[in-house]
């Protein structure tokens, strides 16, 4: 089995804890601070523990270096997160906080805010007070808090909050595994269907994806002059072989049927694109020792999509062999994060793959639903 592995640039999300307490000393902070941190620490133990990265890597918590009780506090905070690569956070407390001045104004991070519901301190007093604020300042923020009332003593997490958090923190981590990276069409509209014209804008704004264009002759040229790793294509040509039984040929005895030798050229056409078109999103190191720099890099890409038909299909072996095994959980190499790769560059159906992806930890298939039989049917 493959170690976990980030297959793009930049660091991995982090989810930030802010541990909000009434400001006021003189005793009133001062019986709040264990409570809160207590609190901060598991919500922190709870998504470490309970949650990974789609790619199989640890999530990792950055707790506020002390409570936050107004301003200058925040402040740090926020510095510190800035420096961690936090993209989410989560404020908590067990009691009434001053809202404006402890809240999380980035207007970049994910918010949620999760308000103790117990006997003595007014910790949903906060949340509310809190939220309004968010409202008003136009940060959207998820708010947490427990059905039933606990007692100030009580240290444990309800498994109602548990579920709440665990599911609020493993979409904001897909969301912020996705800011900065790219998706790239690899051909254009296919077919005239609707969902492989993508908005780049859309795109930009509600997903912070960088969008990309490249032409199928990119295959191709990569094809014709052996941009690939010829290393690895053997041991792909190998697996191929082994575990790829071919089906019912429906052209047999046809005048379009394939003899033999077109038909093993084909296979290695479609390993070839395979590897290309990974090559493409991830980039491999490989390529620079081969003389090809420029290709080593990649698109830091967390999705894209082919066109193949018509134009190419019309010509070329299709690309079906390329979606269904870079989609998957493993390869020739083994088991490793699946690779989103959309076909005929169906944008939409990506991201419903990508998101698919990103929250469940597992593979994606490509929903190509034609019609509903029902039993009635």
């Amino acid at each position: 089995m493959n170690q976990p592995k980030n297959h793009q640039i930049g660091r991995m999300p982090k989810i930030g804890i802010r541990p909000c307490i009434d400001g006021r000393r003189r005793g009133i902070r001062e019986s709040l601070e264990n409570q809160t941190m207590g609190m901060a620490r598991q919500a922190a133990s709870l998504i470490s523990s309970r949650l990974r990265h789609a790619n199989g890597l640890p999530v990792e918590c950055i707790i506020a270096e002390t409570c936050i009780g107004g301003v200058a506090e925040a402040a740090r905070c926020e510095d510190l997160f800035a420096r961690e690569n936090v993209t989410a956070t989560l404020s908590v407390t067990p009691c009434w906080c001053y809202g404006t001045e402890t809240m999380d104004m980035n207007p970049l991070t994910i918010k949620a805010v999760w308000g103790f519901n117990g006997t003595e301190r007014p910790g949903a007093v906060y949340l509310a007070a809190v939220m309004a604020a968010h409202a008003q300042r136009k940060l959207p923020a998820f708010a947490i808090y427990g059905h039933d009332v606990k007692d100030a003593a009580d240290n444990t997490i309800p498994e109602d909050v548990e579920a709440k958090i665990l599911l609020w923190a493993k979409a904001a981590l897909a969301a912020g595994v996705m800011k900065g990276k790219s998706y790239v069409n690899i051909g254009g509209p296919c077919m005239g269907i609707a969902g492989s014209v993508i908005d780049a804008q859309m795109f930009q704004e509600y997903f912070g994806l960088r969008v990309e264009w490249l032409d199928q002759v990119e295959i191709e040229r990569r094809i014709a002059r052996n941009i690939y790793d010829p290393e690895e294509f053997a041991k792909a040509r190998a697996w191929r072989e082994q575990y790829c039984r071919e089906g019912w040929d429906k052209n047999d005895g046809k005048p379009e049927a394939h003899n033999r030798d077109e038909k093993d050229a084909e296979w290695d056409r479609v390993i070839k694109q395979t590897l290309i078109i990974k090559d493409i999103m991830i980039g491999n190191p490989r390529l620079a020792e081969l003389g090809y720099g420029e290709e080593a890099e990649g698109r830091n890409t967390i999705a894209a999509g082919v066109q193949g038909q018509r134009q190419w299909t019309d010509h070329f072996p299709n690309h079906d062999f390329s979606e269904a095994l870079l989609s998957s959980s493993f390869d020739w190499n083994g088991i490793r994060e699946p690779m989103v790769l959309a076909t005929e560059n169906d944008t939409m159906n990506a991201m419903a793959m990508l998101l698919g992806h990103l929250v469940s930890d597992t593979a994606s298939c490509f929903a190509d639903v034609r019609t509903y039989w029902s039993p009635a049917a």
